[in-house]
């Protein structure tokens, strides 16, 4: 993780797209903030950067390979997994099974998305101070 690394937002609607650039803007965010539709694009994309993102938020319902998928790969990916982004779901899916499932694939935490663009803009709010302050074994990229 690196404070000044980019956001990776693994999200395929485009209003959920709209939203979280807007929270990002209004909370005056500096941290790049990079869109990936599905975890395919996503996982080509961290296989091949040089960057060292500041975290990962990923929805779980989307085509091609999905955010549990997504995360499973991460893990068995040894270059991946030393770069310790950390990985946070930012979902509606917030069925216990699916939260059960997510949590067992060593995730770092699982939001579900709000309805209304003040509640969405507090759980981003919470999600990136905690990464802000938090030490991390790549805290000092």
């Amino acid at each position: 993780m690196s404070l000044k690394g980019p956001i990776i937002s693994i999200e395929d609607d485009a209003d959920d797209q709209f939203l979280i650039r807007s929270v990002v803007e209004e909370l005056n965010i500096p941290n790049k903030l990079l869109f990936f539709g599905n975890g395919l694009e996503a996982l080509l994309f961290l296989e091949t950067t040089k960057e060292q993102p500041f975290v990962i938020l990923c929805d779980i319902n989307m085509p091609v390979m999905n955010g549990l998928e997504l995360r499973e790969r991460i893990e068995k990916n040894d270059y991946l997994k030393r770069k310790s982004i950390p990985f946070v779901f930012l979902t509606t899916a917030d069925n216990p099974l699916i939260i059960d499932t997510a949590y067992s694939s060593t995730i770092q935490g699982f939001f579900k998305k709000e309805n209304s663009f003040t509640e969405l803009k507090n759980r981003f709010r919470v999600i990136y101070e905690y990464w802000q302050c938090c030490l991390h074994p790549n805290s000092y990229m």
